[in-house]
């Protein structure tokens, strides 16, 4: 069985600029890593592949210089990883992300060996939408297991899998078939560190790039022509200054008054 983790990479800032004429990422001069999430969704898929002997695939979208991600990704055990790249693809929104690494996925299932399951982190950092997993699982018909925290039991000989998964105030079990994707949490494990020699051995080793020339797919229903969603605009709100309320300290009843009664001329105090 083979199992796909998708992995993105990520600006390693929350001060990120948009194009204002293609509304796309700006990704000169800001440095990347690893989609956080997603080291937890690689992470699954290794432990997994330790206990069971599984193979794992990663996949990734997106520019050249995503390349570097994937190494990390070999340096840490995958088999085999495979860079989705090109021009076609550049500015694709959920919508159109998950139908090309859908196609991916299913190209590997049709053409390697079955795929049993898809990791994928919870959401990424930069887009924060949870939409790509779930999106994966509609086109390829697989069952959905979101917000991940164990994998309790993976039963090969059966095709079915238990897992927890972390809700608001609760855990709840679930049994599913597979194949299956799953979106999983922080708390499911903690990612494993390279050793010196797998990451020599991974600046050498083959990162696939695959184009549409390969994938096949409509190019109007993918990258920016296949969105129906765009970022217009994204930038971080301002603050207003801060303010020292009196001395807590040497008068702490006088800076109390002075608070409540700046919060009461405000209107931010309830009758």
């Amino acid at each position: 069985m083979l199992i796909v983790a998708c992995i993105k990479q990520v600006p390693d800032t929350t001060q990120v600029k948009i194009d204002p004429v293609t509304n796309t990422l700006v990704r000169e001069g800001i440095p990347f890593i690893m989609n956080p999430y997603d080291t937890h969704a690689m992470e699954a898929a290794l432990q997994l592949k330790d206990q069971f002997g599984c193979r794992v695939a990663v996949l990734s979208m997106g520019p050249p210089n995503a390349e570097a991600t994937l190494r990390k990704a070999l340096s840490a055990g995958v088999d085999r990883a495979i860079l989705l790249s090109d021009r076609v693809f550049g500015g694709a929104d959920t919508l159109a992300t998950s139908k090309v690494l859908a196609a991916a996925i299913a190209k590997l299932n049709a053409e390697v060996e079955p795929v049993g399951l898809v990791i994928c982190g919870k959401q990424t950092i930069d887009g924060d939408t949870a939409q790509v997993g779930p999106g994966i699982a509609v086109r390829l018909g697989y069952q959905q297991l979101t917000l991940v925290d164990k994998v309790e039991e993976l039963d090969l000989v059966n095709k079915k899998l238990v897992v927890s998964r972390k809700l608001e105030g609760r855990h709840e079990r679930v049994q599913a078939p597979l194949p299956a994707m799953l979106t999983v949490v922080r708390e499911l494990n903690r990612p494993r560190y390279p050793t010196v020699p797998m990451r020599l051995a991974a600046a050498t080793a083959e990162v696939e790039v695959w184009d549409n020339g390969v994938l096949q797919l409509d190019p109007q229903t993918i990258g920016l022509k296949g969105s129906p969603t765009w970022v217009s605009k994204i930038f971080s709100p301002e603050r207003d200054k801060g303010e020292i309320v009196g001395d807590g300290y040497a008068d702490p009843e006088g800076t109390v008054d002075l608070l409540l009664g700046k919060l009461m001329e405000k209107d931010l105090l309830p009758l």
